[in-house]
């Protein structure tokens, strides 16, 4: 679930390493700082799902189509193959497009007559679809690249890592060797910048990050773990990060998520359940975990030994898995018989053909019933798919050598962690599927959504649910419980600020010092909200671990794929970073007091008082070329100046 997240962030953040190199600048030892010229720091960028370009690596010729795929064509996206695709499907029986996207579902081998594999280098990831009209429309990093040109960024200080998104994380190392790839890539960016990188990740990209640090663990030696963590990474900015799933990879499972595109939810179901990946973001309970490892590989165990996966008494003493409601509630049909409601029992050995003329059950599953497999068997007599995500969830996640992706995250051992969020906004949390009468691949549909809004339970016809709603929403894409999991990463003493995202003289920011978190247990600030407001609240933590950092970032109505566009982001972090940079900073994270504009593009006109607006830091200076006022209200000073009120 990509987006151009850290788009415009990074490019500012690079642009203040350079800055720094410039003036000779180098940081202090507090909060796990890198010690040296941060003009030799890097930055490496792993792109959520589905934002990575795919390209033909065969020849297929399409029947009663012009429109043949050849090696390097583009796969994943080119728009050019859906515009014609009503009349291409009513001509074919099977989809070209779909034979170079499906993969088989047990093994993740490609189509016999199609094969796709992921490009490389920044050009996968700053347009999927290139072109005059379909490029700004799928545009991912390009904004971010053209901010990098202009600053004079180096080349070789921007890493793109992009990756085959369908595949399961073992399939990425064995059939792709994508982490060893990755570790060569962190040592080589070493080598040629001379510092450690800063690791941007933006959706999947994250579970991702995770499993590279875990694989890493049985990778080196033990002892220079740590040791290369602190070498080669410096800092790890998680946004949009879905830490204990995401709800809408069910809604994929069963009915089909199209991307937008225009084919059938029936066609993207049947692509989506064929990638091993599929299951890498389903929703699971944080009470359950599976045996650690990198524990069994130090004891001597083998690495391809089974791994027991287990919950502790907190998951069956708490309603729902810890998440606001049941995940899913699915109506499945039953034997006609003496009782209307026969027992689970009797359901799940129920054949289809006794079935197909009895009553409705309705049964419901949490998270843990998702991820352990329970709710897959229940519905396996009934729907083709689940026995082919069992076999995945099996072989490629509860019995992966390295790590099982459905465990929930303890904070990576890194000096530098922020992690970065959208709050209140309408996010689905449950849903009801039933039968749809119709054949495989569309023969389930939702009936019913749960959705959570602002700390609330609302049904899609607006009806109050009950449940265990969270202190906020989410972020339209991922729950608030999945989001908000890194504030456990937080030590016991918390300072947290609020303050408006626009513009602002400091007035209207309010800060609580040293609040207690408990836990596995949110943090509430005791704070007002005005509504007509977007706030961002910080949450920062530099004393729990000595040497290192934590932050967590929740910005107020901040949409899970569109948050790469906003420019209140790219603030902060070049704020953050400027910060950090600086050799006389004097706290351990930049000052919240006040947020002036700090390039041209942040002034503009007031109409309402016929004048440049902020005119403490904006005047009105026309150049040639101005085409409105608003563009002719520039800085009275330089950034370099107004970033000094930050140290």
């Amino acid at each position: 679930m990509g987006g151009r997240l850290i788009v415009l962030l990074t490019a500012s953040f690079l642009l203040l390493l350079l800055t720094t190199a410039e003036n000779g600048g180098s940081s202090g030892r507090d909060g796990g700082d890198f010690i040296g010229n941060y003009g030799k720091l890097s930055g490496i960028i792993i792109p959520g799902f589905a934002s990575t370009q795919l390209r033909a690596w065969s020849i297929l010729d399409c029947p009663f189509s012009p429109l043949d795929f050849n090696p390097l064509d583009l796969v994943w996206l080119d728009s050019t193959k859906f515009l014609i695709s009503p009349i291409f499907q009513l001509l074919s029986a099977v989809n070209c497009w779909l034979k170079c996207m499906l993969l088989d579902p047990y093994d993740q081998t490609d189509h016999p007559q199609c094969k796709s594999r992921p490009d490389s280098g920044l050009s996968a990831i700053t347009e999927i679809d290139p072109g005059y009209i379909t490029g700004p429309l799928s545009s991912v990093w390009k904004d971010w690249v053209k901010w990098c040109i202009e600053f004079g960024i180096e080349a070789n200080a921007i890493i793109a890592v992009p990756y085959d998104w369908r595949l399961s994380p073992s399939k990425l190392e064995e059939r792709d060797l994508y982490f060893h790839k990755l570790k060569l890539t962190f040592e080589t960016a070493l080598k040629l910048r001379g510092g450690p990188c800063i690791v941007f990740a933006h959706s999947m990209g994250n579970n991702v990050f995770r499993y590279f640090l875990e694989w890493l663990k049985l990778e080196i030696a033990p002892k220079q773990y740590i040791a290369w963590l602190d070498e080669h990474i410096h800092a790890f900015f998680a946004v949009g990060a879905p830490l204990l799933g995401s709800i809408e990879t069910i809604k994929a499972t069963l009915s089909g998520y199209t991307f937008g595109l225009p084919v059938s939810e029936g066609t993207a179901r049947l692509m989506f359940n064929s990638f091993g990946s599929s299951i890498w973001m389903m929703p699971f309970s944080k009470h359950c975990r599976t045996e650690n490892a990198y524990s069994k590989h130090l004891s001597g165990g083998s690495k391809k030994a089974h791994f027991a996966y287990v919950c502790d008494e907190h998951e069956f003493q708490s309603n729902f898995s810890g998440w606001p409601t049941n995940i899913v509630n699915i109506e499945i049909p039953t034997i006609r018989g003496n009782e209307a409601y026969p027992s689970f029992l009797e359901v799940a050995q129920a054949n289809k053909t006794d079935t197909e003329c009895g009553y409705p059950t309705q049964l419901s599953f949490s998270a843990r019933e998702v991820s352990d497999g329970t709710f897959f068997k229940a519905i396996a007599d009934y729907d083709p798919d689940s026995k082919r995500l069992m076999y995945q969830l099996d072989k490629s996640y509860h019995g992966d050598p390295v790590l099982n992706p459905l465990t929930p995250w303890d904070r990576p051992p890194l000096k530098n962690i922020f992690c970065i969020y959208g709050i209140d906004s309408k996010t689905e949390v449950g849903y009801y599927f039933a039968p749809s009468g119709k054949p495989y691949p569309d023969n389930w549909i939702v009936t019913d959504v749960i959705y959570e809004i602002e700390g609330s339970l609302y049904s899609r016809s607006g009806n109050l649910v009950e449940g265990n709603p969270g202190a906020a929403s989410g972020d339209e894409t991922v729950p608030y419980h999945s989001l908000s999991w890194c504030k456990n990463w937080l030590g016991s003493k918390v300072n947290i600020t609020r303050a408006p995202q626009s513009e602002h003289d400091g007035s209207d920011v309010q800060v609580q010092l040293n609040v207690e978190h408990e836990p596995e247990m949110d943090i509430i600030p005791d704070m007002k909200r005005s509504p007509r407001v977007k706030y961002i609240t910080y949450y920062e933590d530099s004393e729990s671990l000595p040497g290192k950092r934590t932050a967590v970032w929740e910005l107020d109505k901040a949409n899970h794929r569109n948050i790469v566009r906003s420019s209140v982001l790219m603030r902060e972090l070049w704020l953050e970073m400027w910060h950090d940079t600086h050799p006389d900073k004097t706290s351990k994270f930049v000052t919240k007091a006040t947020r002036g504009p700090l390039r041209d593009e942040d002034c503009y006109w007031d109409y309402g008082k016929a004048r440049c607006a902020l005119p403490q830091t904006c005047e009105y200076r026309y150049l040639f070329g101005d085409v409105h006022l608003g563009q002719s209200c520039r800085l009275k000073n330089s950034s370099a100046d107004l970033l000094l009120h930050y140290v």
